[in-house]
Order: structure tokens, then sequence, then C-alpha cells
């Protein structure tokens, strides 16, 4: 039986957040793009590429991706504090070295954060907007990006650091590009999650029916990404076939979202670990208690730490301890988003 929502979470049925994130853009297109993006950051990919679960286990790293927006989206304060802290304390273990810049990478650090909290709330927009209804009005973007500086509170991210419109985060954007690195681990790692036949698409699918919907969504996916990105990631394709890709994949977005039913059922089969979170809230399903809750506020009723409290904890005992051990990444069944 699935457990009934207590409250709102952080968000609720008036928010910007809800109506873009709860549209079926969001289950495939949106999560693929931002997952694809995020591996051109060198610290991120060297992370990915040395835990390993990412490719031994697409399917159920996409699932808990899902799992985990959809709970800080559309939870109840209780367990997107829970989810909060679990995802700190699994990061903590996510520390190593990264052979491209010869750096450090640490996954709690504010600054990859930031690059992962970016480029799935732009992500998410982005194909909603090319897939969906389309724009949002000004005063709703402006509150979009106000979610999103909120959201960033349940990660290490200080929210000063969140921009507030799109000016904004195309700016971090293109202060972030030469940061950025098409290494060959990347590019592979790119290749890899565009194959929508492993990493959403369930097993039992029928071979022609997976090999058609890859196909498609690929090609829908690069077609939202800008030239000199596809460039990086080896994933280039010509504008003919972006205006095919998105004519193709634009209607059938549009199917699925003028029926709840359909919605669900697509839910189900991409992210069944999504489906006890997302469906109350597509069903309209009212919580318990049907109130937004305020982060400081909640925290204080649970007696959570916030996130950024959590760093600085862990980095004062990393100093104490003269640095960390190499990073033993092993597998736990937990709430954990795919970049980990």
């Amino acid at each position: 039986m699935t457990r009934r929502q207590q409250d709102y979470g952080f968000f609720g049925p008036d928010s910007v957040t809800w109506k873009v994130w709860g549209y079926p853009t969001s289950i495939v297109l949106g999560f693929l793009r931002a997952v694809v993006i995020e591996e051109l950051d060198p610290h991120l990919v060297a992370s990915v590429d040395q835990s390993g679960q990412v490719k031994q286990r697409p399917r159920l790293r996409y699932d808990r991706t899902m799992q985990y927006f959809a709970t800080v989206k559309f939870g109840d304060a209780e367990s997107v504090l829970k989810a909060s802290d679990t995802l700190v304390k699994i990061h903590s273990r996510a520390i190593g070295h990264d052979p491209v810049t010869g750096g450090t990478y640490d996954a709690n650090d504010p600054a990859s954060q930031l690059w992962i909290h970016l480029t799935a709330w732009h992500s998410i927009l982005y194909t909603y907007e090319v897939f969906g209804p389309g724009k949002l009005t000004p005063a709703e973007e402006s509150q979009y990006w106000e979610e999103c500086a909120r959201a960033a509170e349940f990660q290490t991210i200080d929210p000063a650091d969140v921009p507030r419109s799109r000016e904004g985060v195309r700016a971090y954007f293109a202060a972030y590009r030469p940061r950025l690195v098409g290494s060959e681990v990347a590019q592979d790692m790119m290749d890899f999650l565009l194959d929508s036949s492993t990493t959403v698409v369930p097993q039992r699918t029928p071979a022609l029916l997976r090999f058609v919907f890859n196909a498609v969504v690929r090609r829908a996916v690069i077609a939202t990404m800008p030239r000199w990105m596809r460039k990086l990631g080896a994933t280039g394709q010509s504008g003919l076939t972006d205006r095919v890709a998105i004519a193709l994949t634009r209607p059938v977005v549009r199917l699925v979202a003028a029926s709840k039913l359909l919605e669900i059922w697509a839910l189900r089969l991409a992210s069944p670990r999504t489906v006890p979170i997302l469906e109350p809230v597509l069903r309209g399903t009212r919580p318990v208690d049907p109130v937004v809750r305020e982060p400081a506020e909640a925290r204080a009723a649970y007696g959570v730490v916030d996130p950024r409290t959590q760093y600085a904890e862990l980095l004062a005992a990393r100093a104490a301890q003269a640095g960390p051990a190499p990073y033993p990444f092993h597998h736990r069944e937990e709430l954990v988003p795919f970049p980990a």
C-alpha cells in the first residue's frame, strides 16, 4: 500500500515546479538530456567511471535518479529531508582522483552539485518548451528559478549561488564551459547513456519497439543540445535530423500529456520507483495536511541538519584524519542519484 503524503513538501500544486517537472517530458527526455550533458564535467565523469555502477546497473541507476528528483519536487517534507540526508552521506564516499585534470573530485563539492542541479533544472524546462506546451510566461519563469534555488537547499549548494533568471543561467553555463572536457571517458559515457533501450526501456519490451524508441529518443535529446556541446561529446547530427526527431517526438509527448492514465503508464515503464511519489500528484490526491513547508521550519521539526552544515563537518573530520582514504565505492541499495 502506498504511503499517503503528510504534506505538499516544499513546492505544492501552485508551484511552477509541479507544472514543469510533472509534465511527461521530464520522464525520459529531460532526465536523459541532463545526465548525458553532466558527463562533460571531468570530475563528475571520473566519479561515475570509477564507481562502475552506471554501466553495471543502468536501469536501476536511472530509476533511482528519477526517484530522488521526484522526491525533492513532489514528496512530503519528511521524505525530502531523509533523501537529502542520505545523499550527503552516500556522496561522502565518492572522493578520488580525476585522471583528466589531475585534480581530486568530491561528489559533495558545492560547485559539482550546482553543475548537476542547474543542468537538471534547465534540461527539464528546455525539453518542456521544445516538446511540450512551449515557453512559460515571464512571471512563471521567474518563479521557476526561485523554486530552483529553494531545491538547492537540499544539497550542499549555497542558494545564493543559484541564478534567478534565464540570463543568469546562461551566464553560469558560459562561465562553466571552460571546465568541460570531451574526454574519451566522457564521450563513451554519453554514448552509453543516450542508449535509452538500456537506461529506460524495460528488458521485456520487444526488440523492434526498443530499437524504434531508442532511435527517435536519442536523436530528440541530441537535437536539444547546442552544437559546441555535441562536438565535445562526439554526438553530432544534422539539422534535418534534429527537425525530424522533434517532429516525431512532440505529438507523442503531447498525447501522453493529455491522459493521466497514459502518463502513469509511461512512468511505470520508465521509473517504477517514482510511481508511489508522482502518481498521487497526477491523480490529485490531497495529503494529510495540504500545506507547503519551509525548509528551516521542517528541519527544526524533524531534527535534520542542513547539507551545507553536514558537509562542513565532513571536511573538518577529513582534515582531522589527515586526508581521505582512496575512493572505495561500495554499492548499496539506497536512494542515490545517477552521477554518484
